[in-house]
């Protein structure tokens, strides 16, 4: 308050020394502005006040002449008439920057919480992978012994039976394989540089044998990405992606490209299937809406265009470097 009155008061002093002739009503906006940004209301219109009178004072101690009293009353009501629309529209852009920051901070919290969700979700994801690969998987193992010992037994006997436990030593063997894939799907990507090359082949491979097509990881030199997070949100968008090619673009081929260019993670998903119509939306689907969701929270970028030839051609962009961006706000 003391700061924006001594701004009024030497505003006053330099339009009286300057003559009535020069006029510096204009400057008084400063202190009202000042008092806007850091003051409240009432404290506002007493600056405005104070200003109109300053100003009065000033014009009146330089001897500004008027042929009648009303005119210097209207010139003062003039001066405040443009004291109170410069409180006003300060006061606007003030509320304007507030609500704007207050949105802003809205979408910081969701964003944060969208993050912490997805963090839940994989660190839930990876617990129950931990569990079926190091739980299911070695009883299913031990099984598998058992009923190997049982088989050999029954054979060396010459029991009938022992077909029937061939079959079952059969059956738990590819439970078992089974299991493990289940495991690596949910939990697939590894704690060194190189596990998200590493879980991309392992999906080719698995989307190879499981479906039946032509799916093949093509990597560009050797991609190491230390941070795990973005291994993880990269992998899930080539496994939406394939999914995406195998359900409903009804492709046989798919080919999965990740590249190091510019200090840029270029992922690439290519698939020959059905391709985007001209009446369809790339940006609809929850498996759609999730890719986009990972690429932003990566800070990058994600297109899906008809790919050369037939297809659809699937690309997140994302920078090598950056850590994980849980402020932006993408529009993609």
């Amino acid at each position: 308050m003391a700061l924006a009155l001594v701004a009024v008061l030497l505003v006053g002093f330099f339009d009286y020394i300057t003559g009535y002739e020069i006029s510096f009503f204009l400057f008084y906006a400063g202190p009202i502005l000042f008092a806007v940004w850091f003051l409240d209301f009432n404290c506002t219109v007493l600056i405005v006040l104070v200003s109109a009178i300053v100003w009065w004072w000033a014009d009146w101690k330089a001897g500004h002449p008027y042929f009648a009293s009303w005119v210097q009353i209207w010139e003062t009501g003039v001066r405040l008439v443009f004291f109170s629309f410069v409180a006003v529209g300060g006061t606007a852009i003030k509320s304007r920057r507030d609500s704007m920051e207050a949105w802003l901070a809205d979408m910081r919290r969701l964003r944060e919480l969208e993050r912490d969700i997805v963090g839940a979700s994989e660190r839930e994801q990876q617990r129950i992978g931990a569990d079926l690969h190091d739980g299911l998987c070695q009883y299913l193992a031990g099984l598998t012994c058992v009923t190997g010992s049982l088989r050999d037994d029954l054979s060396e006997s010459y029991h009938p039976e022992a077909e029937t436990a061939a079959e079952l030593h059969e059956m738990l063997k590819d439970a078992i394989v089974q299991a493990r894939n289940i495991a690596r799907g949910i939990a697939p990507v590894h704690m060194d540089e190189a596990g998200l090359a590493s879980a991309l082949d392992e999906l080719a491979d698995n989307t190879r044998r499981l479906h039946g097509i032509d799916c093949t990881f093509e990597p560009d030199g050797e991609v190491l990405i230390s941070h795990r997070d973005m291994a993880i949100h990269l992998y899930r968008i080539a496994q939406e992606a394939i999914s995406n090619a195998v359900r409903h673009g009804q492709a046989t081929k798919v080919t999965v490209t990740l590249a190091i260019h510019k200090a840029q993670v270029i992922l690439s998903i290519q698939d020959n299937g059905s391709g985007i119509g001209p009446d369809q939306s790339p940006g609809s689907g929850m498996g759609l809406r999730s890719m986009r969701y990972r690429a932003g929270v990566l800070d990058g970028s994600l297109e899906i265009t008809p790919a050369p030839g037939g297809g659809t051609l699937v690309r997140c962009t994302t920078p090598l470097n950056n850590r994980i961006n849980p402020d932006s706000i993408h529009a993609n």
